[in-house]
């Protein structure tokens, strides 16, 4: 299901058509090539491709910069780079404000025109997916996939694209504030149950009780408080969708009744003794890894297997770079007209800070930043909690290299007992465990050896983040993060 960018040559030099041809086609292209610019505008019409490459100087009653004039009505936001062997300045600059996306004269460097048409395509999807944003603020019961084209984005919305017309049980996972709500959202949204319910349950929200009630309601009766019947979500959902968030979180125990309602489409309420069943889809999402949680017992295997009949894994923000700029824009937009305050662009300044932040909170962090933008009508606050504006692999090396240096560092004796130990912990047992890679190990090893490095800084700077930060060169929310992630938050502090 992959698409091949169709891109149009337009030159009364058949040579040169033919060899952009073979040229584009080894370049894993789809080439057109027309020899007049009448030609050429009743072709784009019909086949929409992707770019064109187009000579200006072509004989006929129509040039080729009247073909780029009637191709901008059809689609101004079609890339043309214009090529010729006249270059003259007039002719260039006439082509540039018709919306020529460049020029490249002949002879021209293969390598340059290769280097042009990648930009040029990458322009074009940028403006495809910043057009869906808009589209989605405009129809805000939609929910566009604001997602880039890294080649993980596209194997989320090819699978999204495969399984969405179907009932099949779908596991969505990925660390939080990635996106998963959305993609479970644009499932329902394509499927043939878009026009019926679609419950969402956090699993994480409740305690085993009340989450057993709320999934599958209660009679009369059934506890103290009972005052009256009440469906369960499951009810309510009924020939839609439900979609269990954080369905890692969810006890042993409620794991089986719910394994009950996948197997047999059916369940009792609590209190109840007769059977009631339910035609629904089930859509879940974790961030825990569950295999994990199987092996140790926390987790069902026969539940997990129901669950996931289809996977969906969603990156995090920071491997997939390319959408910051796409969702702060749709924030923007969506957070001025909510808020009633004019929109603007972030300066370029603050995009780069974006660009090279680690965001631990993924889109859901850059969500808060933009809407706190957007709210109090300055950049200032936000610039200034998302760190020092290192890039982000200098902050990784410089967090790496303190890492192995850690043995280096002099101990500063801490003023309470240390929470954890001054060296590192060994990884527990990982040579016996026969399904650890390498890669586990060196991972956990990382972690620890971090964990150590962290809590020295710490200790040397009296528990100061903000000076513990600057020492390790990472922003302030990313060692906030860090110091939660490995339990520094519950030692006590001077």
């Amino acid at each position: 299901m992959s698409h091949k960018p169709q891109i149009m040559v337009v030159d009364d030099d058949h040579a040169i058509c033919e060899f952009l041809r073979m040229f584009l086609d080894g370049l894993g292209y789809r080439a057109v090539t027309v020899n007049n610019a009448e030609q050429a505008v009743q072709l784009y019409s019909d086949e929409r491709p992707d770019a064109v490459i187009m000579d200006v100087i072509m004989p006929g009653s129509m040039d080729g910069l009247g073909a780029l004039a009637a191709f901008k009505k059809i689609d101004r936001e079609v890339p043309v780079i214009v090529i010729s062997g006249q270059g003259r300045t007039a002719t260039v600059v006439h082509a540039m404000k018709l919306g020529a996306f460049d020029f490249i004269g002949k002879p021209f460097d293969e390598a340059d025109l290769e280097a042009l048409l990648a930009d040029a395509l990458r322009q074009r999807r940028f403006n495809r997916d910043v057009s869906m944003v808009r589209n989605g603020l405009q129809h805000p019961n939609t929910h566009p996939m604001v997602f880039g084209d890294s080649p993980e984005m596209r194997e989320v919305k090819e699978l999204i694209e495969r399984v969405a017309g179907t009932d099949v049980t779908v596991l969505i996972r990925g660390e939080s504030g990635t996106g998963k709500e959305l993609v479970a959202r644009a499932l329902y949204t394509s499927s043939v149950r878009r026009d019926k319910p679609f419950v969402k349950v956090n699993c994480a929200a409740l305690p085993t009780e009340l989450l057993e009630s709320e999934l599958f309601g209660f009679e009369r009766g059934a506890f103290t408080g009972a005052i009256q019947q009440k469906p369960g979500k499951f009810e309510f959902a009924n020939k839609g969708t439900i979609f269990l968030d954080e369905i890692g979180d969810m006890s042993y125990p409620l794991q089986a009744k719910l394994l009950q309602v996948l197997q047999d489409r059916e369940f009792t309420r609590l209190g109840g003794k007769q059977d009631i069943r339910v035609d629904v889809r089930v859509i879940s999402a974790t961030n825990k890894d569950l295999p994990k949680a199987c092996a140790e017992g926390q987790f069902r295997d026969d539940l997990y297997f129901r669950l996931n009949v289809v996977s969906i894994n969603l990156p995090p923000l920071r491997e997939r770079r390319d959408e910051i700029p796409i969702l702060t824009e749709y924030f923007l937009r969506k957070y001025s007209a909510e808020y009633s305050r004019p929109y603007s662009e972030v300066s370029p300044e603050t995009m780069q800070l974006f660009m090279d932040y680690a965001w631990p909170g993924n889109i859901r962090e850059l969500q808060n930043l933009v809407r706190r933008i957007v709210v109090l009508g300055t950049e200032s606050p936000v610039r200034k909690e998302i760190g020092l504006g290192f890039p982000v692999a200098a902050r990784r090396a410089s967090l790496s290299a303190a890492a192995m240096d850690a043995a280096a560092v002099p101990a500063v004796p801490p003023p309470v007992p240390a929470p954890v130990p001054a060296t590192p912990v060994p990884v527990k047992a990982a040579h016996d465990d026969t399904n650890t890679s390498l890669k586990d190990i060196s991972r956990i090893a990382a972690r620890e050896a971090e964990k150590v490095l962290i809590l020295r800084m710490l200790q040397q700077t009296r528990w100061n983040r903000k000076e513990t930060a600057q020492i390790l060169g990472i922003s302030y929310k990313a060692l906030l993060y860090k110091i939660k992630d490995a339990g520094l938050d519950k030692a006590p502090t001077p």
